[in-house]
């Protein structure tokens, strides 16, 4: 039991990770065509699993650990699981969405109006 919780830990840590990567990605992609395009699909990835009416296969990974290791899953996508409970507690779930689907939409503005400004040097 202790293994399957320490899993879902694992899992959690990676969630986070991935999920500053697509708000933070963009420092580092200057100069980095290809970490610039893995930050750009990771980006879509995130409005598409936000909006559309799939799970995130990571949060579907922790319940499954979380119930192997006794612990009641939650039901709700991840932001609003941890981010709603502890950040923002009376902010609507709809609400917490949207604002992560405008900011991953700002940041690819941010690309496209880079590229239709770019150089000789690059974007």
């Amino acid at each position: 039991m202790v293994g399957f919780h320490l899993l879902a830990v694992v899992v959690l840590i990676l969630h986070l990770l991935f999920i500053g990567w697509v708000l933070l990605g963009w420092l580092l992609t200057r100069r980095r065509p290809w970490l610039r395009w893995a930050h750009i699909l990771s980006l879509i990835y995130g409005i598409v699993i936000e909006t559309g009416p799939w799970p995130c296969p990571l949060t579907l990974l922790e319940n499954y650990f979380l119930e192997r290791a006794g612990i009641a899953p939650y039901r709700e996508p991840f932001l609003v699981h941890y981010l709603e409970a502890v950040v923002y507690p009376d902010v609507s779930p709809v609400l917490l969405t949207w604002c992560a689907v405008a900011v991953c939409g700002f940041i690819l503005l941010i690309y496209f109006l880079r590229f239709r400004h770019r150089s000789a040097t690059g974007w």
